[in-house]
């Protein structure tokens, strides 16, 4: 039997606000334990949340550009569940009318192009941490984190395997970048993945039955886990078993997925009205001054590349993957020229690129500035050095030698093109 394979994806994205969702204690990462959690996010009696505006602005702006329905009003639900790092014994959250409904992007995998539905995206409270290493046969507990910001985004379940999985997550990664809303950290969990993961006969409507596999945060885990998960539901009912509905987690090293808990429907957490946060109101003139912040975004740019540098859909799409690396290039060419913007698009992607990885250093840390990359692209094209002779330049250039003008004289590295200059040196 063939089977299909369906996906939903929830990403939560940690909004970039300098204070949290509901107190104004500071959101910075890397503080000591419970420095930055103050009495709301301890939960201690008498006190109450207030809204952050600024999570409120970066939700919608986040609405507005993947098309989607920005609700005038919006209400916040308490989340009911218990775990330690949950101090008040609920999460704040939205449940039946969330601040963006609605909404779609489009994603790329090879030369295919296709949209997934976004079902929703709220605001909600992020839990604390629960530190299992660092106390021997006992565990601690960071509140540095309760109460921060989140978008949870949460796609319709149009996935079709790991790869169109990866490209979407990559896709939205890449959006809340160019919104400025989040800075997409997945090392210090800026950005994680929830996968619902289910199969079916291929050509049937009725979804199997879901597991999800929770905090994927890098795009090879949740690669690695959703083909894991894939194999492992298509054994199990090709074998006669039936798919239990729970709540797993990857692991890395095993590279498997692993059972966590039996999975809760919404009726489990028994969602209602916070009573501490009135419903949120947004107005028409919000939303219009928001609107009018809105950058050139990806899909938008990619278009721009193709068309203004001629460059193709390869290109474009991996060019624009990075609102930093976009920057750059545009920076590149507006300093050689247009006619060099595939010769710049190739230096940025291939020698830049394999230099940044190679040092594990972002692109805005680079030791050769977009001026310099330009620089030593203009004597590409003008014929002072050869292609070859160029990545010696680049090279020196990263170890901070100077630009390519310096570097090639004081090399000699200048090619000959003068024919009465060669036959010269030919004759002796």
């Amino acid at each position: 039997m063939q089977w299909e394979v369906v996906i939903g994806l929830e990403v939560h994205a940690q909004l970039s606000t300098q204070s949290k969702i509901f107190s104004g204690a500071a959101t910075a990462y890397g503080a000591a334990p419970n420095t930055q959690a103050c009495a709301v996010d301890l939960a201690l009696p008498g006190v109450l949340p207030v809204m952050n505006k600024g999570a409120t602005e970066r939700a919608i702006k986040f609405g507005l550009a993947v098309g989607a329905k920005i609700n005038r009003t919006s209400v916040f639900a308490r989340k009911n569940y218990f775990y330690p790092d949950l101090p008040k014994g609920y999460q704040i959250s939205q449940f039946e009318l969330p601040i963006v409904e609605g909404g779609s992007i489009t994603i790329q995998v090879g030369d295919v192009e296709k949209t997934i539905r976004i079902t929703r995206a709220h605001l909600e409270e992020d839990a604390g941490k629960s530190l299992h290493e660092d106390f021997h046969g006992m565990t601690g507990i960071d509140l540095n984190r309760a109460s921060t910001p989140l978008l949870e985004i949460v796609s319709e379940p149009d996935l079709r395997g790991s790869a169109e999985a990866v490209a979407y997550a990559k896709t939205l990664h890449s959006l809340v970048q160019y919104l400025d809303i989040c800075d997409g950290n997945m090392q210090e969990g800026s950005f994680r993945c929830d996968a619902n993961v289910s199969v079916r006969p291929l050509g049937t409507d009725k979804l199997g039955t879901r597991c999800e596999i929770k905090n994927l945060n890098s795009f090879r885990f949740l690669e690695r886990a959703v083909e894991y998960e894939v194999v492992r539901q298509i054994e199990i009912i090709e074998a006669g078993g039936k798919i239990a509905q729970e709540t797993r987690l990857y692991d890395s090293d095993k590279d498997e997925t692993r059972s966590m808990r039996s999975k809760e429907e919404a009726f489990d957490y028994r969602y209602f009205p916070d009573p501490d946060l009135l419903p949120m109101k947004i107005s028409e003139a919000m939303i219009e001054e928001i609107q009018k912040t809105l950058p050139e975004l990806p899909q938008a740019k990619r278009g721009r590349f193709m068309r203004e540098f001629g460059l193709s859909s390869y290109d474009a799409n991996v060019l624009t993957a990075s609102k930093a690396m976009a920057a750059y290039f545009e920076q590149v060419v507006n300093q050689a020229g247009a006619a060099n913007a595939k010769s710049a698009a190739n230096w940025v992607m291939g020698d830049l690129a394999g230099a940044l990885k190679r040092d594990n250093l972002e692109i805005a840390h680079s030791p050769v500035s977009a001026d310099r990359l330009a620089g030593l692209v203009k004597r590409i094209a003008d014929n002072t050095i050869s292609s070859k002779i160029a990545k010696e330049v680049f090279e020196a250039m990263w170890q901070g030698e100077g630009d390519a003008d310096a570097i090639i004289e004081a090399k000699g590295l200048k090619q000959i093109t003068d024919t009465g200059a060669i036959e010269k040196i030919i004759d002796g």
